[in-house]
C-alpha cells in the first residue's frame, strides 16, 4: 500500500500504526508542495504499490463540520473540473463513521473563509486538500485503486492568520522559528493562531483514534 501525506505529523502517525506489519506501507510526504506531491505520488507507483491512500488534514468547506470531523470522501473533485471516485469497497472496509461528501482539489492554501465558500459553490464539496487530487490522477494512470483518509483541520469559518502561512520546511515539520517572528512582528495574530492549533490538534487526534480502529485494515487494503 502506498500513502501520501502533506506533514511529518501525519507520517508519524502512519508509522506508528505500522510497528510490525510486513510489508510494510510505502509513505511519502509532499510538505504541501504540489510539485513535489506528483512527483511522490509517480514514486509511489513506480514502488509498486497496490493501492493509494491520501491521509492526513484538510480544510472543512462546509460550516456543519466541526474541526476533527473525519472524511471518507466518494470522490475527489480536480481544479480541472474532472471527479475521481474513490474505492467503495475500501471505505466500507474500514468500518468507520465518517463524512462521505466530496473532496475538492486545490494548488494553493485556502487562506479565508471567502476562498472556502467559493471552492464549495464551485463544485458542492464539503472539504478540501492539496494532494490527494494529485494522488487520484496517479492511480488513475496506474489503474488502481484510490482511498481517502482526512480529517478537518481548519474549519469553513477560520482564516488562516499570515503567521501560518509558509510555515512548513522542506520535510513537512512546522518553522516554529519563522512563525514566532511573525507573531512578534504582528502579535495581535495570536489568537487565531491558537484556534488553528486547537482545531489541527482535533484533527490529528481524530486520524490517531481512526488509525487505532481501523489502521491495520487501512495499511493493509490491496
Amino acid at each position: 500500500m502506498g500513502l501520501l501525506v502533506g506533514l511529518a505529523s501525519e507520517a508519524r502517525l502512519l508509522r506508528r500504526a505500522a510497528r510490525g506489519l510486513s510489508p510494510a506501507p510505502l509513505i511519502a510526504l509532499s510538505a504541501a508542495d504540489p510539485g513535489r506531491a506528483q512527483a511522490e505520488a509517480a514514486r509511489l507507483v513506480a514502488a509498486g504499490a497496490a493501492g493509494l491512500v491520501s491521509f492526513g488534514l484538510a480544510a472543512g468547506l462546509d460550516p456543519a463540520l466541526p474541526p476533527g470531523r473525519l472524511l471518507l470522501p466518494e470522490s475527489v473533485l480536480d481544479p480541472d473540473g474532472r471527479r475521481w471516485p474513490t474505492e467503495a469497497a475500501w471505505r466500507g472496509r474500514l468500518g468507520l463513521e465518517a463524512e462521505a461528501g466530496a473532496l475538492a482539489g486545490c494548488a494553493a492554501l485556502l487562506r479565508t473563509p471567502a476562498d472556502k465558500a467559493a471552492l464549495a459553490a464551485a463544485g458542492g464539496a464539503v472539504a478540501a486538500d492539496m494532494e490527494s487530487y494529485l494522488l487520484a490522477r496517479a492511480a488513475a494512470r496506474a489503474g488502481l485503486p484510490f482511498l481517502v483518509l482526512r480529517a478537518v483541520a481548519d474549519p469553513a469559518g477560520l482564516a488562516l492568520p499570515p503567521a501560518a502561512l509558509d510555515a512548513l520546511d522542506e520535510r513537512g515539520r512546522s518553522r516554529g522559528w519563522a512563525v514566532a517572528g511573525r507573531l512578534l512582528a504582528a502579535p495581535r495574530q495570536l489568537p487565531a493562531l491558537l484556534a488553528l492549533a486547537r482545531a489541527a490538534a482535533a484533527a490529528e487526534r481524530a486520524l490517531g483514534g481512526a488509525l487505532l480502529v481501523a489502521g491495520r485494515p487501512l495499511l493493509r487494503l490491496g
